[in-house]
């Protein structure tokens, strides 16, 4: 028994000079920690209060586009460039904007608009999006060549039937039939494998094989 007292004594002693000697880093590492929790929590916490705003601020914005109040969505889109930029909000709101320039014919703007979109788009599959909304403007401007150029750009795994499609109306401009009834099956091809609905390909390749047999 004195034995074991004088460990369970020896052992307290050695545990007691531990202490000494690595409290205050013990303590300091606690603090830090808890910090570091407290931190994280309030950063979540301020992230998700962002994105709500923005996501406020957005539906103002598609109110006012939809009540054809133009200048105010014009204000509410710069205050989600300056403030929001690091949200998806932003660039659907500057998306928006460079629709109604399009249905205005004001393509120069649209341009600016989704150039912009495209720059701040916080994901691949975002920044693909303005992509192949930036080459449809292109060819809307008569710009095939450019068009192409830009649906180049995009990785071959995003939105593939609609990028394949505005190929094929890229090179139908250039003059390129057979080069676009291949982009047209290919889009075709892509379009099934999602369960997508091609709309309108399928007129399209037969308008390329009615224009190949009048030339011939």
């Amino acid at each position: 028994m004195a034995f074991d007292a004088y460990d369970d004594y020896e052992q307290s002693e050695r545990v007691q000079k531990w202490l000494r000697q690595n409290g205050v880093s013990i303590v300091v590492g606690i603090v830090i920690g808890l910090v570091a929790i407290f931190g994280w929590q309030q950063w979540r916490k301020h992230q998700a209060n962002h994105q709500a705003a923005a996501a406020q601020i957005y539906q103002q914005v598609r109110d006012a586009l939809a009540s054809g109040h133009g200048d105010q969505a014009d204000a509410l889109i710069a205050g989600l460039m300056k403030d929001y930029a690091d949200t998806a909000y932003a660039m659907f709101a500057v998306s928006d904007r460079a629709a109604k320039d399009v249905r205005a014919n004001q393509l120069d703007k649209a341009l600016v608009s989704l150039d912009w979109a495209q720059q701040h788009a916080n994901s691949p599959a975002l920044k693909s999006l303005a992509g192949l909304r930036i080459a449809r403007v292109q060819l809307a401007q008569g710009h095939a060549d450019q068009a192409l150029a830009t649906l180049d750009k995009i990785p071959a795994a995003d939105y593939p039937g609609l990028v394949q499609e505005l190929r094929g109306d890229a090179l139908v401009k250039l003059k390129r039939p057979d080069d676009a009834r291949k982009a047209y099956q290919a889009a075709e091809a892509a379009l099934d494998k999602s369960g997508l609905q091609g709309g309108d390909l399928q007129m399209k390749i037969d308008d390329l094989a009615v224009a190949g047999k009048q030339g011939a």
